[in-house]
This record gives C-alpha cells, structure tokens and sequence, in this order.
C-alpha cells in the first residue's frame, strides 16, 4: 500500500477555510485484475495453429487503485503499446495467499480488434494463463 498525500488549503487555522494547512492521506493499494476478453471473428491461434478460445483464459496484471471498485463500476486498463481501455469490475476477491484483491474484471467492449488484442498479448505486463 502507498499513502498518497493530498493538501488541502486552509486560511488562518480554524479549519478549511482558515489559515492552516490539512492534510488528507488516500490509500492506493496493489490488487491483480484478472481480465476476460471477448473472442474475436477471426481467432488469435496458438503455437499449434490452433484456434484461442477465450472465454477459457484470462489476461492478469497487478495495479495500484485508490480504492477496491465495485462490481458494475468501470476500471481503466492499459498496455504499453495501446490507448487506455476500459474494463467492468465483476466482482473483487480478496486473495489470501496473495495478500492483495483480485478484480475479476470484464473487457469493456463487446468485441475485441486484433490490434487490441495483440496489444494485451505482447505486452510483459500482461500475463495470459488458462482458466485450471
């Protein structure tokens, strides 16, 4: 966990408005997003030229968020070589061997384009694993 520090202007010590300065500490917190992506028209293929199912992987990376998001709410994810994209939070699970949430998350989209995706792929930070 990282304590952020926001100031908050105050005037002359009565509180905000009056002269001091308060702080406020927000805790940003690492959690893993585990993220499913829709499958494509025209499918990604393994290294047997078979065809990726994706509904049977998921893409999982760790990332630092002011607070646990709640399931329906929106996340936004991104990848070294792509724009942001969004994400819905399906449910938040806390992990106990982990020590840290994981964020069951939903691409936000319906479909996926093969730019999109291979932008999940290549990117180290993203790591994609079979559901077991």
């Amino acid at each position: 966990m990282h304590l952020v520090e926001t100031a908050v202007g105050c005037q002359n010590g009565y509180g905000p408005g009056q002269g001091t300065r308060a702080l406020e500490f927000s805790m940003a917190m690492e959690v893993e997003v585990s993220l499913r992506v829709p499958n494509m028209k025209v499918p990604a293929l393994d290294e047997k030229g078979y065809p990726i199912d994706n509904s049977a992987i998921r893409f999982k990376k760790r990332v630092s968020v002011a607070s646990i998001p709640k399931p329906g709410e929106p996340l936004e994810l991104t990848t070294r070589a792509g724009k942001p994209f969004q994400s819905k939070v399906v449910r938040a699970d806390w992990h106990e061997e982990k020590g840290m949430f994981v964020l069951s998350c939903q691409y936000g989209n319906r479909s996926i384009s093969a730019d999109e995706y291979g932008a999940l792929v290549n990117d180290p930070d993203w790591e994609m694993r079979p559901l077991v």
